[in-house]
């Protein structure tokens, strides 16, 4: 259903008011997906989650594809490049947002739904929004199940780690699990192996021959996954030029799960 707004100030346009500012305050349930590619990836994955869309009028004619796969009540507001630069407070050159609300999972029944053999990624404190953006669009390059994270995580639906990732964040289950401890806890109540990331970790990467069900866990960059993590899980670590032990957290995890992906599909 296309709606043309001329007016920065109609109140149907209140959830796209000051997009930055309402990146820092939560948005009480709420998503923002930004850019064609996250939309698109949005309509497909999850069209019944898609409240609103607001575009640049410009923009109608080369969408028309993808707004075919929202329902027909959901509202795109077409507005001028001009009123919508006004609503979201900065120029926006992309010209294509949508809010959607959240679909909250179960982790106990996020991983009981998986098959017999399945690749999850389990994340402790990461706090930083770009990591998390490569980390959602590695799992999703690589065939990642589903990505666990405990509860120092910061969101991979902040609008930035969604636009980062690619629009993964919408499309690669997720579920939150409390502390670490319970992350690492929940992972073997489900029969998965857990491989922990680490410098110092016991096997090279080259090495490793995981099991059917297996969880790449990785922690934030500086401190690590904590002592008590790394005790629980079989730790891996990534082979270096001497002098240099680590790498950002999003490049070790794209590492990683390129090498249990290959190996998952050797065994196949």
């Amino acid at each position: 259903m296309i709606v043309r707004i001329d007016d920065p100030d109609d109140p149907r346009l209140a959830p796209y008011r000051a997009v930055r500012e309402r990146d820092l305050v939560g948005r009480e349930g709420l998503f923002v997906a930004e850019g064609r590619v996250v939309l698109e990836k949005a309509v497909v994955a999850m069209p019944e989650a898609i409240q609103s869309v607001l575009l640049a009028e410009h923009r109608l004619d080369s969408l028309a594809g993808v707004l075919t796969g929202l329902s027909e009540a959901t509202p795109v507001y077409a507005a001028t490049q001009a009123a919508m630069d006004a609503v979201v407070g900065f120029p926006i050159h992309r010209g294509i947002l949508a809010i959607g609300r959240r679909l909250e999972r179960d982790a106990v029944a996020l991983l009981a739904g998986l098959p017999a053999r399945a690749l999850v990624v389990g994340l402790v404190g990461i706090a930083n929004h770009d990591n998390m953006g490569g980390i959602f669009r590695n799992a999703a390059a690589f065939g990642a199940d589903a990505v666990l994270l405990d509860d120092t995580c910061c969101d991979p639906l902040y609008r930035k780690a969604i636009r980062v990732s690619v629009g993964a964040a919408l499309t690669t289950p997720f579920a939150r699990v409390g502390d670490a401890a319970a992350l690492i806890g929940r992972l073997a109540d489900a029969g998965f192996e857990t491989v922990a990331l680490s410098p110092a970790g016991d096997t090279d990467l080259r090495d490793l021959r995981p099991a059917a069900r297996a969880a790449a866990v990785f922690g934030a960059e500086g401190p690590g996954l904590p002592t008590a993590v790394l005790a629980r899980c079989r730790t891996v670590r990534i082979p270096m030029a001497g002098g240099f032990d680590s790498l950002n957290v999003a490049t070790t995890s794209g590492i990683v799960l390129h090498a249990l992906a290959a190996s998952a599909t050797s065994k196949t």
